[in-house]
């Protein structure tokens, strides 16, 4: 995920979503950005405010004669509720004319709610889960889809002479967006998916899936974790129990 990108596509497109509310003698635009800077998905939060600094470092901190400022909030993970509070905070406390980050799908959907009813334009700048965009008419995505990625990834799976795969994906909204999109593409090509497995958003036991995998003896797994700390304990436990050794092929995204 090119969070720097998705950042400067953002930053760009600030003058196209300044809503009348914006006070012109102010001069000033007020970024609301709710993130994941703390816990296990906190490299979602650090890149995305890492890289909104450095493009304003490098082309100014001002977009269609308007200062930009940003007030940091963080919900130390997939918090919904947190999420939600912070940004009802940050409209009526703070006062922020839009609402950016959001580096989970279930913090994203739980503030489209509160941008509707503030009437105040909402960034999405990672969370990729293919409804979000629905929830408020109010919300702009300026990174990807996962069916983009996933969808081509089962295509050329099935063009390659995989034939029967095993899904391992995060039971939460992005997983079965990944999983959904990669098992309909798959199928379409012939594919056949052997079995499925939902494995917990906190602090997973990989051990037990990957063996249940193996012993299904698929041709490959396809695998769609949150990046960080999951993905390299999956990747020990693919290892260890000799799933490459075996034959299984590992189709995974980015995040991995």
């Amino acid at each position: 995920m090119e969070f720097r990108y998705c950042v400067r596509l953002a930053l760009l497109g600030l003058s196209l979503v300044m809503v009348p509310g914006v006070a012109p003698a102010q001069n000033i635009v007020k970024l609301g950005m709710i993130g994941e800077f703390s816990g296990p998905f906190a490299q979602y939060g650090q890149q995305i405010l890492g890289g909104m600094r450095a493009y304003m470092k490098i082309h100014g901190d001002t977009v269609a004669g308007k200062k930009i400022e940003i007030v940091q909030k963080d919900t130390g993970g997939p918090s919904p509720d947190v999420a939600k509070r912070l940004a009802q905070e940050l409209v009526t406390r703070d006062n922020v004319d839009i609402l950016v980050g959001f580096g989970l799908t279930p913090n994203a959907l739980a503030v489209a709610p509160v941008a509707t009813e503030a009437k105040k334009a909402m960034v999405i700048m990672n969370a990729a889960t293919s409804i979000i965009t629905t929830k408020s008419p109010y919300i702009v995505r300026v990174s990807m889809t996962l069916p983009q990625i996933t969808q081509p990834m089962a295509i050329w799976a099935a063009k390659n002479g995989v034939t029967k795969v095993y899904t391992v994906v995060a039971d939460y909204g992005p997983g079965l967006d990944a999983e959904k999109a990669f098992t309909e593409a798959f199928k379409k090509a012939g594919g056949e998916i052997v079995g499925s497995i939902h494995t917990p958003l906190q602090n997973p036991d990989f051990g037990p899936f990957i063996q249940r995998v193996k012993d299904a003896k698929p041709e490959a797994v396809f695998l769609f974790l949150p990046a960080g700390e999951q993905g390299i304990a999956f990747m020990k436990g693919y290892a260890e129990r000799g799933l490459a050794q075996a034959g299984i092929k590992l189709i995974a995204t980015g995040d991995i």
